[in-house]
């Protein structure tokens, strides 16, 4: 069986397990610390990054969007009625746009402000940076994600999904970094009605449910985490 190492509290290991429970696809998740620096999983992959997917042959497949592409193409979806990337190629360069947007500006904006200050400091070494988080790189992420929720209100508001009529990997990359931010209670809610709404229907979805049982040790979530009705 394909092996996918992953961290509980990584937006784009999230994503994958968003996709493989859409998909039904099955895989030997390994939990890896990436700030742990393992020198076999260095061999894996060299940039040290989450989430590497091995292939039985012993192929490494990284990063998020890579593994989406490496599994639509190499014919491991099953036979179901819809992909999560939508055959209309304006609606697929959409659908990359959103997955973009989410995996690269609000990574940069919000979740490593918030995320990687909060969790990943507190469990690195100092001699790769760990340490107390920075104040103000925590207020950046907590201004910034304001204006991100009301994009997604926007982008929800046009169609039932954020880039499509159907679910698509921009919802799930997008729900795996608000998914991250919420677990540490730092999602204002009620900025966005819109944006909560669309959260509410992918959190109610059964490929969410392994999320909402995730635990990090020194870390508890707030209680509107696995409420489904919040």
């Amino acid at each position: 069986m394909p092996t996918i190492y992953h961290y509980p509290l990584c937006p784009f290991s999230r994503s994958v397990r968003l996709m493989a429970g859409e998909y039904g696809i099955a895989f030997d998740w390994v939990e890896e610390k990436a700030w742990d620096r393992r020198e076999e999983f260095l061999h894996l992959n060299p940039a040290g990054t989450l989430p590497v997917l091995v292939t039985d042959a012993g192929a490494a497949i990284c990063g998020n969007t890579t593994i989406f592409e490496y599994i639509e193409e190499a014919g491991l979806v099953p036979g179901i009625s819809s992909s999560l990337m939508p055959a209309d190629p304006v609606a697929r360069a959409d659908t990359r746009r959103v997955i973009a947007w989410f995996d690269r500006k609000f990574d940069d904006e919000v979740t490593r402000n918030l995320l990687t200050e909060k969790v990943d400091r507190r469990f690195t070494s100092h001699e790769h940076g760990g340490g107390p988080p920075n104040g103000a790189a925590v207020r950046a992420g907590l201004a910034n994600i304001r204006y991100h929720l009301r994009y997604i209100g926007f982008l929800a508001a046009r169609a039932n999904w954020l880039s499509s009529d159907a679910i698509t990997y921009a919802d799930l990359c997008a729900a795996a970094h608000l998914s991250c931010i919420d677990f540490l209670g730092d999602v204002p809610w009620a900025e966005d009605e819109g944006a909560k709404a669309w959260y509410a229907r992918i959190k109610s979805r059964p490929s969410f449910r392994p999320l909402l049982s995730d635990q990090v040790r020194g870390i508890t979530p707030p209680g509107h985490y696995a409420d489904l009705d919040f």
